[in-house]
């Protein structure tokens, strides 16, 4: 009986050590997060100033890779850093350019093992950073599909170890799935911005859509089995020549996308959103059952882009973050606990970009 009252004053002990942990958590306290964001704890924000965005994990959660355009980092166009996952010490630390500095570079990611990345860079094409194209027709946003990219993969130390892709034209934002096998990127190969996977050495590249329109930003599902994007889907003669004509320009116009998923054989295409308006950024839950994506589809004047969450058929759509301005770029850890994204949030209106994770509340 002694022994019992001791297993149960025991429990009782790591019960209320427990609740009491539980409890401690002030929202107040949480102040860069918005009362709304009921799936965001403890929100923290990683970088402060310039432009910082595409931040994805480590396989370990320990690490960052991301690109930024910070000159006080060394960088006068996009470059790839890596940073501790954690809160600096200080808003005027530096995190290691893993870039070669020459060219522009987007769309880095962990290759398995954490030992070496993967990204997207001009520096073959010109060592000087690439012109940023002028808005296009009537003002419109565009983004430049830069001919020069090329895919390579590098050592923490920013080694380039190898360039994967030397096709004419753009290759560039890839991914890797997550038994470490396989790269899903964006190429132009064919003449349009279509879906293709490779191995992680170059080889065995099999195309995976082939409809007019761009696809891209996709990523694996947690199983591995199909990929999630964003897609354009020119259909009338005059969307069809406004796509094209952009496209021999090397510009796409980024304000009408709706969200994909696909079989990696390329089967089971599936229009997951229609909301009309811009919406990209998508990543797995890690249940593989919802997506999450960055969306403008409640605004008529481009802003504020928001972070939402959907069920991967289409049903169930919530709202996650409650930015004024911008949410983009989530991607859960690997061990589903947190979030990492980029946002404008709390910026003094200096019109920056920061990374920030919160801890994730299903």
């Amino acid at each position: 009986m002694k022994y019992l009252s001791i297993l149960f004053a025991a429990l009782v002990l790591v019960n209320c050590s427990s609740e009491s942990k539980k409890d401690s958590y002030d929202p107040a306290a949480d102040t860069l997060r918005y009362e709304q964001e009921v799936h965001f704890k403890n929100v923290r924000q990683l970088t402060f100033g310039a432009n910082n965005a595409e931040a994805y994990w480590s396989f370990d959660d320990t690490k960052l890779v991301f690109q930024s355009d910070n000159p006080e980092w060394g960088a006068t166009c996009d470059q790839i850093f890596t940073m501790e996952a954690e809160t600096p010490d200080s808003k005027d630390f530096k995190p290691k350019m893993l870039s070669t500095g020459m060219g522009r570079t987007t769309c880095s990611y962990f290759m398995g093992g954490d030992s070496t990345i993967v990204y997207s860079s001009t520096h073959l094409d010109s060592k000087e950073c690439p012109e940023v194209p002028e808005r296009g027709p009537n003002g419109a946003y565009v983004w430049p599909i830069y001919e020069g990219y090329d895919i390579f993969t590098a050592d923490l130390d920013g080694n380039i170890t190898k360039q994967l892709t030397d096709s004419p034209g753009y290759d560039a934002e890839p991914t890797l799935s997550p038994d470490g096998s396989k790269i899903v990127f964006t190429s132009m190969r064919t003449g349009d911005l279509e879906l293709f996977i490779m191995d992680v050495d170059g080889s065995n590249v099999v195309q995976i859509t082939d409809e007019l329109g761009y696809d891209g930003g996709a990523f694996f599902s947690p199983d591995g089995k199909k990929l999630v994007f964003r897609a354009s889907r020119p259909k009338t003669p005059e969307e069809v020549e406004k796509y094209t004509s952009l496209l021999e320009e090397g510009l796409v116009e980024p304000t009408d996308m709706e969200i994909f998923t696909v079989n990696i054989d390329g089967t089971e295409m599936t229009q997951i959103t229609d909301l009309g308006n811009a919406n990209w950024a998508p990543y797995f839950h890690p249940s593989g059952e919802k997506i999450l994506f960055s969306s403008n589809h409640k605004s008529q004047y481009g802003f504020p882009f928001n972070i939402y969450m959907i069920n991967v058929d289409g049903t169930g759509l919530e709202q996650i973050s409650f930015d004024n301005n911008f949410d983009s770029f989530p991607m859960f850890s690997y061990d589903g606990t947190k979030v990492v994204f980029s946002s404008n949030r709390f910026n003094g209106g200096d019109r920056s970009t920061n990374v920030f994770i919160a801890d994730w509340v299903d």
